[in-house]
């Protein structure tokens, strides 16, 4: 995937500490920047002199002409602490058409019931399920459990007390704080099994739910997937997104340092129709060794997270240290990630293409 400079067409501040950006998308872009609900944007800017990549979700609705992402401050991002202080309405920043996989096929004959989880700034995919399934699937139902500190750090409050009033025969909210003191203690603290078990008994039938969603934090995005397993949700139900870091990995955790031995390989990669060749010696990832041969292979945040770096096994073997994106089902079909994987036959041939 290429990336395009597109302008910033409005900035808005859902929090004190978090950034809407909207971007301006020409007509002859608008195809290549059509997207589906609960997928993200990966986007590049030169800071400090160094190329920064961040990919973040796509917080608006696909059925309007909008394009937007919610960009929230961490404390020493580079990208975030840049959009927040400094990016301004008519800037240029390159980016990437939409990917990820966080979505479920909609359908207005559909009559389902979604049950979603968000802790903080998690909130941007999901927003945009919600939005979007509401207006689609008029018989749809869909339950929000959203995780934060205190209120004033809900982002999207007033967007979402919106469709709560709007659809509120068949959407609902439920906060949870953990720096606020609330009336109930089911509303207080963290969103852990202990509340999932409750939540079930008051809110929702695990047998009659049919998908569910849960983005933000790792810590609380384990705890959702095996509470609800432990409940008897079928996996195949249980829809995650896992956000990134500055540092490449989930919820603020430290890079993994290089566990591989160096080896030997030829590695083959096919990208926009073209297989280009380079031998691989090293411990380094094959994404980071075909970037130091020269080949602009998409990327986003190195972590094993977004999936950008996505491609397909045709030849030999390789081994991957950490897989947060990819689904059994793709991984049996021969999917890996680029950013992970390391050589274990003496050729390898990978496919972005597909």
């Amino acid at each position: 995937m290429a990336f395009y400079p597109l302008k910033v067409k409005d900035l808005s501040r859902p929090t004190e500490d978090s950034v809407a950006v909207s971007f301006q998308v020409p007509d002859n872009l608008k195809e290549e920047f059509r997207y589906i609900q609960g997928q993200y944007l990966t986007l590049r800017q030169t800071i400090n002199g160094d190329e920064v990549r961040r990919s973040y979700s796509i917080c608006s609705c696909p059925l309007d002409d909008e394009l937007t992402v919610a960009i929230k401050r961490v404390e020493g991002g580079l990208f975030s602490n840049y959009a927040n202080n400094e990016l301004q309405v008519g800037d240029s920043l390159e980016v990437m058409p939409p990917n990820g996989r966080f979505y479920s096929e909609l359908n207005p004959d559909q009559a389902k019931s979604y049950v979603t989880f968000a802790g903080g700034s998690g909130i941007t995919p999901i927003i945009s399920i919600i939005e979007t399934t509401l207006r689609t699937e008029p018989e749809s139902e869909v339950t929000l459990f959203y995780a934060n500190r205190k209120s004033s750090a809900i982002i999207f409050q007033e967007r979402l007390e919106a469709l709560k009033n709007k659809y509120m025969n068949r959407f609902s909210i439920h906060h949870v704080l953990s720096d606020e003191v609330v009336e109930l203690d089911l509303y207080q603290g963290f969103i852990d099994q202990e509340k999932i078990r409750g939540f079930a008994q008051l809110f929702f039938d695990v047998e009659a739910v049919d998908e569910f969603f849960t983005c933000g934090p790792e810590p609380m995005m384990l705890s959702i997937r095996e509470s609800l397993i432990e409940l008897g949700v079928p996996t195949k139900k249980i829809h995650m997104e896992l956000f990134t870091s500055p540092l490449g990995k989930l919820g603020g955790g430290k890079k993994k340092e290089q566990s591989h031995e160096k080896a030997k390989s030829e590695v083959t990669v096919v990208l926009d129709g073209n297989n280009y060749t380079f031998p691989y010696d090293s411990s380094e990832s094959i994404l980071d060794v075909a970037i130091q041969n020269g080949l602009d292979l998409p990327f986003a945040c190195k972590g094993g997270v977004c999936s950008t770096c996505i491609c397909q096994v045709e030849e030999g073997e390789v081994d991957m240290e950490v897989n947060y994106a990819l689904e059994p089902d793709e991984l049996a079909n021969g999917m890996v990630l680029s950013c992970q994987s390391h050589p274990k036959t003496e050729k390898v041939k990978l496919n972005f293409d597909v």
